[in-house]
């Protein structure tokens, strides 16, 4: 970092630098407005939503002046996974027939059931039943319904990577599965459904092909070009759900369009003032419904030349330190953080501890894959998680984000990531016996 860049960082406004002029307010207004639109359709992976979104962001790459990362000849960096998909469901609920959302876990194909004394009948109105009977398979003694309370419906698509769809390489893989001994099918009911009512159930699933996309450029380092830094965030959000006062689609404004603009914008920063490290900017798929697009990245990476992975998740609104602040995950498990605070010196942003440790962020997020191999990869948040209303809700919209503030936590990434970037600093190691949950 320049002596004269740390001056003007000891006049305490991150603002006030010719370093950040180029990352301005109406530009990250723009792109976050572009991601969130409606007409994004949530950025759910295999829709014309996210083509259109990444279409999007890899025009933003162009402009920046970046390069598609070697071997590719786009900024698409594009894969296939296999998964179980419900071709078929007929749901009645005492004789009505209903539109309700049923979801069959695990790997079973076919499904005919109707109320009789060999199925139990469960029902889970909060997270954290619904989560102890998916995780625990082995508890179930007989095929089992349950009925999900309607305000669960956020956690739909959630559910369904890792317990209906989870996705596999190759098709024979997904085959190899054999179906557990007893079945689980959720209902998310729009309704109470009373013990007495009679039911039926009849559900299909086929394996289905889908293709995913990360996008991701690169600018090549000039003194250091074998090492790398990278900034990282998720594009994809959860697509449409079940309707709220009409608006039906999960705009995904803070998640994340949000660390999508400032991975935007950090390219056209860097662009203007060259590493000497080099660095990769990816917006990943995926994140939503299983992690993908980072693991698929991650796998052709190389982690011993990974230096540091700076992913941006959530950062719309004022985090509960207030404003001019984030947190970042895993905090204590490098020196990446008080790497970053130390080049914030004498400016009146600060870095914190990742303040909801009981949320298990450092693993949900995708940066985790490249954390698990060592390399000192965080998540920089401002997300009140355990308060966030708008969370997985078709409200996450533009008008709940607050720009100014965003704007001025991009400045401060560029600023603290300075010697990163520059080979300044080599943030610690992760030790990989400390990723143990």
């Amino acid at each position: 970092m320049k002596k004269s860049l740390l001056l003007l960082l000891a006049a305490g406004s991150l603002a006030a630098t010719g370093y950040t002029q180029d990352i301005k307010e109406k530009e990250v207004a723009r792109v976050i407005g572009t991601l969130a639109a409606d007409d994004m359709q949530g950025r759910y992976p295999g829709t014309p939503g996210i083509e259109k979104a990444a279409q999007f962001i890899s025009s933003e790459f162009e402009k920046a002046g970046i390069q598609p990362l070697p071997g590719e000849k786009t900024f698409l960096q594009e894969f296939g996974k296999f998964s179980l998909k419900t071709s078929s469901v007929s749901l009645t609920v005492s004789g009505e027939l209903k539109d309700w959302p049923v979801v069959a876990v695990g790997t079973g194909r076919s499904f005919d059931w109707e109320k009789d004394s060999s199925y139990n009948v469960a029902y889970a109105n909060e997270p954290a039943e619904l989560m102890k009977i998916l995780r625990d398979p082995a508890a179930v003694q007989k095929n089992t319904l349950v009925w999900v309370g309607a305000d669960m419906a956020g956690y739909i698509s959630n559910i369904a990577a890792s317990f209906s769809e989870r996705s596999y390489d190759t098709k024979s893989e997904l085959e190899a599965v054999p179906p557990a001994e007893k079945q689980i099918i959720l209902v998310f009911g729009k309704e109470p459904v009373a013990d007495t009512a009679s039911w039926s159930i009849h559900l299909r699933r086929e394996v289905t092909s889908q293709h995913f996309a990360n996008v991701a450029g690169m600018i090549k380092g000039s003194t250091k070009p074998d090492e790398f830094v990278i900034f990282s965030g998720h594009y994809d959000h959860l697509g449409i759900l079940p309707s709220e006062a009409g608006d039906s689609i999960a705009n995904g404004a803070d998640d994340d369009a949000s660390g999508t603009t400032a991975v935007i914008m950090l390219s056209k920063y860097f662009k203007k003032h060259p590493p000497k490290r080099s660095v990769i900017f990816v917006a990943f798929t995926a994140e939503e419904s299983g992690g993908h697009g980072s693991r698929y990245f991650s796998e052709h990476q190389d982690p011993d030349k990974v230096v540091a992975m700076f992913n941006i998740e959530m950062i719309g609104k004022e985090s509960k330190f207030g404003k001019n602040s984030a947190f970042i995950t895993g905090y204590e498990r490098s020196s990446f953080g008080p790497i970053l605070q130390r080049n914030l010196k004498g400016s009146s942003f600060t870095f914190h501890p990742d303040p909801y440790p009981e949320q298990n962020l450092f693993y949900r997020s995708d940066n985790a894959t490249l954390a698990r191999q060592g390399v000192p990869a965080h998540t920089i948040s401002t997300t009140q998680i355990d308060k966030d209303h708008f969370y997985h809700t078709v409200r996450d919209e533009l008008s709940t984000l607050d720009i100014k503030n965003i704007t001025d936590i991009i400045k401060a990434i560029a600023i603290s990531a300075g010697t990163i970037v520059n080979g300044t600093d080599t943030p610690t190691r992760i030790e990989k016996a400390s990723l143990k949950k």
